[in-house]
């Protein structure tokens, strides 16, 4: 059975504490300014009838993915379990997916290459879970296997209400935001 990554998002549990952007960048041995995820708080409603939503944010590993398209070297590509990469000798830096992609997901590496989340692939072909959900302090992160029921993020999403950002795109994103 092929396997189809997905990652859930409780938006009730989340508390910004940025402890899966630290982690990511530290897992990740990113560069001063380059991120992989971060951290979205928005507010709705109209004074004093106010919510926030604090949500954990990163590449959507999109079932259509309009990077992918954009590319014109094939240096992002759909890697195993639908994971959405970037093939770092491929990439010219010259910027399309970076355009293509409508989540903001993306920017350039110091050392000329587009950078992005990887799900944490390497750790994930290792039996590991990505180091965003396996530091996550309120346990906001739900990340597995869509195509098998009994996965934690396929059970999870049959439980609770979930949304996707930007449906409007097409690019079917495999990150669900729990309310």
């Amino acid at each position: 059975m092929k396997k189809r990554y997905a990652m859930a998002v409780d938006t009730v549990r989340c508390v910004g504490c940025s402890a899966c952007v630290i982690s990511c960048k530290t897992e990740n041995a990113l560069p001063d300014g380059g991120f992989r995820d971060w951290i979205v708080q928005e507010v709705r409603g109209a004074f004093p009838d106010l919510s926030m939503e604090i949500r954990s944010e990163r590449c959507n590993h999109c079932s259509e993915p309009s990077c992918v398209d954009a590319c014109p070297t094939g240096a992002s590509h759909v890697a195993e379990g639908g994971v959405v990469a970037v093939a770092r000798n491929k990439c010219t830096g010259c910027k399309a997916c970076i355009a293509a992609c409508p989540y903001g997901a993306r920017y350039v590496h110091p050392a000329g290459f587009v950078d992005k989340c990887t799900f944490c692939l390497h750790r994930v072909q290792k039996g590991k879970q990505p180091a965003c959900v396996e530091t996550c302090p309120t346990r906001s992160l739900t990340f597995g296997d869509l195509e098998d029921p009994d996965s934690p993020v396929a059970r999870l999403l049959r439980s609770r209400r979930s949304r996707v950002l930007q449906p409007e795109a097409g690019n079917k994103p495999n990150v669900f935001f729990l309310s």
